[in-house]
């Protein structure tokens, strides 16, 4: 059977083919030239079409946490950010939107002393959360010794549980402006224990959600104090 649809070559991968869309990528083989319009209809669609990617995942960690993992590490994960991704994303914006506002802080307050701490948000803190965070993982696995999940499954639900601490306590620092002397630490850590025992409860669905949340307890102030301990540390050298 002829056809007279004309040959069209896309732009993506230069395959030939006809019709309105490839046949081997799949991307259209009209592309319309970026603008300021369609920039801010992308901007648009990213927060109001949350149907898969990093803002469905986002959306899910805060509707369903740990249901969430245990979709993913049980295989249902098309429709969801890869965990790599989404920690090195929600880590970078935490420590720049605390870097920015530690520097806001500085110029308001003409506090020099805050200067060290701005400096391991910018230069330090990404690279102690990723050496710490395999050792996070460790200890969940050795906690709780779950015989369901391995040592790479129970990294995938602390690096998405990470990934919404991160990005939810970006700007705690911002109270600061209203109380001073305020040591954020005090908002953390309630935060990463509420969450975190939220999240291992629906993860480990099938353990006594008392023993859960104890050991999950356990687990979120032994590695938040760990990274206290490297924050106040690098930040000493840094001083």
């Amino acid at each position: 059977m002829q056809t007279n649809e004309a040959i069209r070559y896309c732009k993506s991968c230069g395959k030939a083919g006809t019709g309105k869309f490839c046949g081997s990528c799949g991307q259209s083989y009209d592309v319309k030239r970026i603008t300021v319009k369609g920039l801010l209809h992308d901007v648009f669609h990213f927060f109001t079409h949350l149907e898969k990617g990093f803002g469905y995942t986002l959306k899910r960690l805060v509707t369903a946490p740990g249901t969430m993992q245990r979709e993913y590490v049980e295989g249902n994960r098309h429709r969801y950010q890869k965990p790599f991704s989404m920690f090195f994303v929600c880590l970078t914006f935490n420590g720049l939107l605390r870097y920015f506002i530690d520097e806001l802080l500085i110029r308001f307050f003409n506090d020099p002393g805050l200067a060290a701490e701005a400096r391991f948000r910018h230069e330090l803190q990404f690279v102690s959360f990723v050496m710490l965070v395999p050792v996070l993982t460790l200890l969940a696995w050795l906690v709780f010794r779950s015989r369901k999940y391995n040592y790479a499954e129970t990294g995938v639900m602390q690096l998405y549980m990470l990934s919404f601490l991160l990005a939810a306590t970006a700007v705690i620092p911002l109270l600061k402006f209203i109380f001073h002397t305020l040591d954020t630490a005090y908002i953390d850590l309630p935060l990463f224990v509420l969450y975190s025992s939220f999240t291992a409860v629906h993860f480990y669905n099938d353990s006594k959600r008392g023993v859960v949340i104890v050991k999950n307890i356990f687990l979120t102030v032994a590695f938040f104090m760990l990274f206290q301990l490297v924050e106040d540390y690098a930040i000493g050298l840094l001083k």
